[in-house]
């Protein structure tokens, strides 16, 4: 079985959205950033404006059939504009004081969401993105990518495809976050042409493993 990913039309941010509102149902981060009152919606919401802005300012691709969808942000991308703040802040209500001020990351890029619907889990979708993502922001200049997990599980996906931890915090009543960091030089990441990025890869699912993560859900 083979999986198609491609780079995201701005016609698939609705489905993306919603496959990783699904997939993060029970994400520690965000269970702990987001208020359970209306969580699900609350999600979605906050899923669907942090992939438009990555969809205009960074990297985003798909699953074909929408099932998943991986987001990376340059280093000099700006920040949300105060309508999206605005919006940020409401849906994250009473818990907004939980999210976490982002280090600066220098001139790395920053792999922001990497989700995968949990009916196609473990079929090589999260693998997939990861390679397409990465080798798409290396075409774009990209010499290093980090980012923040709170699923240990996906710490093992991410070593596999070349990160490197490179900090942990527990914290107070919430989950503990890695950071970790891939640097793209002499990492053998294939480039795809830009052609072949709009248009897609299709990769052999059966030497792929992986389902996918989601980063910290917060502005900037």
């Amino acid at each position: 079985m083979s999986i198609l990913v491609r780079l995201c039309a701005s016609t698939d941010l609705a489905a993306a959205a919603e496959a990783l509102a699904v997939a993060f149902a029970d994400y520690p981060w965000t269970r702990h950033v987001i208020p359970d009152d209306d969580y699900p919606a609350r999600l979605r919401a906050l899923q669907h404006l942090y992939l438009s802005h990555a969809h205009q300012h960074g990297v985003v691709a798909v699953v074909d059939d929408g099932s998943g969808v991986i987001a990376l942000l340059p280093p000099d991308a700006p920040g949300p504009d105060d309508n999206v703040l605005d919006q940020v802040m409401a849906l994250h209500g009473d818990r907004l004081d939980r999210l976490a001020h982002r280090r600066s990351s220098g001139d790395d890029w920053t792999l922001e969401t990497l989700g995968v619907h949990p009916n196609v889990q473990g079929r090589g979708a999260g693998g997939a993105l990861l390679e397409l993502g990465l080798a798409e922001a290396t075409r774009r200049g990209a010499r290093a990518v980090r980012l923040e997990t709170s699923s240990e599980d996906n710490v093992r996906l991410y070593e596999r495809h070349g990160f490197r931890v490179t900090g942990r915090s527990d914290l107070p009543q919430g989950p503990t976050v890695w950071t970790m960091r891939a640097v793209m030089a002499g990492e053998g990441v294939a480039a795809p042409s830009a052609q072949d990025a709009a248009t897609g890869i299709s990769v052999d699912a059966e030497s792929r493993n992986g389902d996918g993560d989601a980063l910290r859900v917060r502005p900037g």
